[in-house]
């Protein structure tokens, strides 16, 4: 199974949500057409509304329902409108492998277009009477992914993040949003509040492995991963690998003083990374995915057996991380 196999077990339903999308995101407005064209032929796996309607179908086996259509577009609208602003904030190049909207156009029209795409997701909702309830768990997601920012913007500062920073800081960050998309497309489909606490059970325990496997790359990542290594160090993030070799070691004061004058002594990017490999670390990270994956797939078992259940399924052990 692979990304496109899972798109096509969504038949007639994907090609609703992309239909979706390209309706409420269209403009007489030219470059603004032309950009938000541009995003959606770079749209990336779309892992957020795939999430959401395979929930809602586990939850229903029968042909899930306009709101479940609405929910996963307006869940892909909100993470996108997020990546544009988060690409000012960091003044990032690129995204996908393209030129972002804010490396050609400036901060302005990121900023902008971000509003954009975020207030069509709102729109998305209010227009359906049986949604309203999800533009409060919309409000509860971007104030999630706000803190989550400034946490860690915070702890970069100090370098004193500690293990329980780290855990509520990519709760915030990255599985607030899996939450909201797997309790949409439960919800979407009236499921019980048995499968609604199992929706949002994987939704937060995909989402914390999801960013624990990025993390993991930022230190044995490399040509055979795609990601280069270093770039959290860089950024004086302390993210789990670190947190794991600083665990039993007795250089602890020594490593977080290295971090907080990384920028004054670039060398010491290769310094901390090699205390992490040599301590444990990625090993410490990696046991932690592995009990997040598996915990994921537990919170499974509230769904009856289905082919959807099983994509699922896949999509969580889809974390898993093997150094090659």
């Amino acid at each position: 199974m692979d990304n496109s196999s899972i798109i096509k077990g969504l038949g007639s339903d994907w090609t609703a949500v992309k239909d979706l999308l390209r309706d409420v995101l269209a403009s007489d407005v030219r470059l603004l057409d032309d950009i938000n064209t541009s995003l959606l032929s770079n749209s990336g796996k779309m892992l957020r509304p795939i999430l959401t309607l395979y929930v809602a179908r586990a939850c229903n086996q029968s042909r899930i329902c306009d709101e479940s259509l609405r929910s996963a577009a307006a869940v892909e609208l909100l993470h996108n409108a997020t990546l544009l602003h988060d690409d000012v904030a960091d003044e990032a190049a690129t995204r996908r492998g393209s030129p972002t909207v804010y490396s050609q156009f400036g901060p302005v029209p990121a900023v902008l277009i971000g509003d954009f795409w975020l207030a069509r997701a709102v729109g998305l909702l209010v227009d359906s009477p049986d949604l309203k309830w999800l533009v409060k768990e919309f409000s509860g997601t971007l104030t999630d992914l706000a803190e989550g920012e400034m946490l860690q913007q915070q702890k970069a500062f100090s370098s004193d993040t500690t293990i329980e920073d780290y855990l509520r800081i990519i709760y915030c960050k990255t599985a607030s949003l899996f939450v909201t998309a797997c309790e949409s497309g439960a919800r979407s489909v009236n499921a019980s509040d048995g499968m609604m606490k199992a929706a949002g059970d994987y939704g937060r325990a995909l989402g914390m492995a999801f960013q624990i496997r990025d993390d993991i790359l930022d230190y044995a990542g490399g040509e055979s991963t795609g990601k280069p290594s270093g770039l959290d160090l860089w950024e004086q993030k302390i993210t789990l690998p670190l947190l794991g070799a600083l665990k039993n070691s007795d250089k602890e004061g020594e490593i977080r003083k290295m971090i907080n004058s990384i920028h004054d002594h670039p060398e010491y990017c290769g310094r901390v990374r090699q205390f992490v490999l040599d301590g444990g670390g990625v090993e410490y990270a990696q046991k932690c995915l592995a009990e997040y994956i598996k915990e994921a797939r537990q919170s499974l078992e509230a769904f009856p057996p289905s082919f959807d259940r099983e994509v699922l399924a896949y999509i969580a052990d889809m974390n898993s991380f093997r150094e090659k």
